[in-house]
């Protein structure tokens, strides 16, 4: 179901996941920004460079943080370089037990995603050789992530609230200025998961299995990690 509360405003309530999904990423491939919701908390995106910087001044974000992409295992599988301990803690993780889960990995410059990706954006998207990304955070950041695939196409962006006030569980907790100043923003209601500290996805670095950020289901997962890859993953985040 798709429900227009004011024909001025961006905001549109979509029920529908797939429909959803399309709306957001044709935004996105036009050039603009959109809002939809994660498992993980709501999320902003783009891809042109004018859209990841517009995403930045609308969250007041430092240009000094990079932001993230909207992956699949696919694309994790096809786009970073990791060693068979990684594999097995992110099939263990998302494959096996169905979690969501950000990464840090090398990544390929030469994939599709990164080659046709304009150099403003994945300079604003990546560190170094590496990028984030976000895996099996719900059936509309799924099919973002494979319409992504698809089109040769990447979803950059973060969490869809002002810079360090916390993900936001709720369509309408999401700051004014941030929801008001994007092309779209859908509306599907509460995210899957929550977390009292408004944190959004645990994060973990493939390089060193050490957490970027302690978020959802980070017990769960470092239970997963030792119980079942053999990984003590320490119970502190490291430096950025």
């Amino acid at each position: 179901m798709t429900h227009i509360t004011d024909p001025k405003s961006p905001a549109r309530r979509i029920d529908d996941p797939l429909l959803a999904a399309r709306a957001v990423f044709d935004i996105v491939k036009a050039g603009g920004v959109g809002i939809f919701r994660t498992d993980v908390g709501y999320a902003i995106v783009g891809h042109a460079p004018e859209a990841i910087a517009r995403i930045y001044r609308l969250k007041q974000r430092s240009f000094a943080k990079p932001c993230g992409c909207f992956a699949s295992l696919d694309i994790l599988d096809q786009l970073v370089t990791s060693d068979a301990r990684a594999d097995a803690l992110v099939d263990a993780v998302v494959r096996l037990h169905g979690l969501p889960l950000s990464i840090v990995g090398q990544y390929d410059a030469a994939h599709p995603l990164m080659a046709k990706a304009p150099a403003a954006s994945l300079g604003m998207a990546t560190k170094g050789q590496t990028i984030d990304l976000l895996l099996n955070a719900g059936p509309i950041h799924d099919e973002i992530a494979r319409l992504a695939l698809d089109h040769g196409l990447a979803v950059f962006g973060s969490s869809a609230n002002a810079s360090l006030a916390g993900s936001k569980f709720r369509f309408d907790d999401i700051e004014p200025e941030v929801r008001l100043g994007v092309d779209l923003a859908v509306d599907s209601g509460p995210t899957r998961y929550s977390h009292p500290d408004g944190l959004g996805s645990t994060i973990i670095d493939l390089d060193s299995l050490q957490p970027f950020r302690i978020g959802i289901h980070f017990d769960k997962i470092r239970e997963i990690a030792r119980t079942e890859c053999g990984v003590d993953i320490p119970n502190a985040a490291r430096a950025a």
